[in-house]
């Protein structure tokens, strides 16, 4: 391969490549946790149940950083947001190397949902800025490359529970993830000031930062919710974002305990959900030729279909329940980066971030409330019973947008 030309694309699409390594790093921690659950449950002895909220406070608190984290790019650049949110993450994912009791375990849950909150709606802004003529292609690469972070942690987990030791391996992939979020921060704080205008690295106003500024700023932010083709996309989003968090939480014990497969089959049909996410680039890119609104409602629509699917092959065999969870795992994520350009093109330039940060607040809240709600429900009642909301949740997301494809003007 020609180095020069390696050079010279590294050099273009620096700012994607490290902020998609400190996405990656973020999906990492959030998705490690669901194929840790069996090994909590062991270390802590809590129910599903406690397991479940643990992991909405985590969403929690990524949840309600959105909108702060969105104020904070406006006024000072997504430069210094992204580096302090990679920052304490790094940090709080090396504490995890001690012996915490299951309090200090949540705390610290709800910490590493702050760290890596902050990153996503800076960092949309901020290659948004950076690529404006193929914001697609570059928030699918972006969200793609991120999503692999689910990929790698469930066989992170199979192997490193493996190393004999004094400390559970569990904690020593916490440690060794610390580490690797210490040299992110290092290369991003190197690079991309470099290479972004320099006024995403000022001060830009922070007059606004006072309370009664921040509440002048909610009201500005939140005039986009007098439209209501934006408050039935928000909706849409809404549901589908409660669907997803309820799959990715709890699909590598739905699998052991309902379709009764090995915990190993379990996390790899876990990685196979986000292999998927590699169709988020073609998304994208679809996105950027037709429209956000038919790919995001052909993407909602397929997701329904494959959840059906999954549902009524949940006790057939291995191939089939592998296939049904990859269509699952095509369609959920073509619709997340559309989503994302969707709401960019959506909202002025001036507030971009902020709005972003509101709408993403309640699309995290939505998604936070999911484990919590269907580790409940698989106690109370049957995980194929919480799964079935999660069919029906997607399926009316869908009904959503198809009534924007016909009736919006964009």
């Amino acid at each position: 391969m020609n180095i020069k030309k390696l050079t010279k694309s590294f050099n273009t699409y620096d700012v994607l490549i490290i902020s998609a390594f400190i996405w990656f790093f973020g999906k990492f921690i959030r998705y490690v946790f669901p194929p840790l659950f069996e090994l909590l449950q062991e270390t802590y002895t809590v129910s599903t149940t406690a397991l479940g909220w643990t992991f909405s406070i985590f969403l929690f608190s990524y949840a309600i950083i959105q909108f702060p984290s969105g104020i904070l790019s406006d006024n000072f650049g997504g430069f210094w947001v992204i580096t302090l949110g990679i920052l304490s993450s790094s940090i709080g994912a090396l504490i995890f190397i001690f012996d915490l009791t299951f309090g200090i375990f949540v705390i610290m849950m709800a910490t590493l949902g702050i760290g890596t909150g902050v990153h996503k709606t800076s960092a949309v802004q901020l290659l948004s800025n950076v690529y404006p003529s193929k914001t697609g292609r570059i928030l699918g690469i972006f969200d793609t490359f991120g999503t692999f972070g689910g990929v790698v942690a469930p066989g992170a987990v199979i192997i490193i529970v493996m190393i004999p030791g004094p400390i559970p391996g569990w904690r020593l992939l916490f440690f060794f993830m610390g580490i690797l979020g210490l040299v992110f921060t290092f290369v991003f704080i190197k690079r991309v000031p470099k290479k972004t205008h320099h006024s995403e690295f000022r001060m830009k106003n922070n007059k606004n930062l006072s309370f009664e500024g921040i509440k002048n700023s909610f009201f500005k932010y939140s005039i986009v919710f007098k439209e209501k083709e934006f408050i039935i996309f928000v909706l849409s989003a809404i549901l589908f974002s409660f669907t997803y968090y309820g799959i990715v939480s709890f699909l590598p014990l739905y699998l052991t305990q309902e379709a009764s497969i090995s915990p190993s089959y379990a996390n790899l049909f876990y990685s196979i959900l986000f292999i998927a996410s590699i169709s988020q680039v073609l998304a994208g890119e679809l996105s950027d030729s037709i429209g956000t609104l038919p790919v995001m409602s052909g993407a909602l629509g397929f997701s329904t279909l494959s959840f059906v699917f999954f549902m009524f092959s949940s006790n057939i065999n291995l191939f089939v329940i592998g296939t049904s969870v990859l269509c699952i795992g095509l369609g959920v994520h073509s619709f997340r980066p559309v989503r994302g350009v969707y709401l960019m093109e959506s909202l002025p330039d001036d507030i971009s971030a902020g709005s972003l940060g509101i709408v993403r607040t309640l699309l995290m809240g939505s998604g936070a409330i999911s484990p919590g709600i269907i580790g409940t429900l698989s106690e109370l009642i049957s995980f194929r019973f919480s799964f079935w909301l999660l069919t029906i949740s997607i399926g009316i997301s869908t009904l959503f947008c198809l009534f924007l494809v016909f009736h919006s003007d964009k």
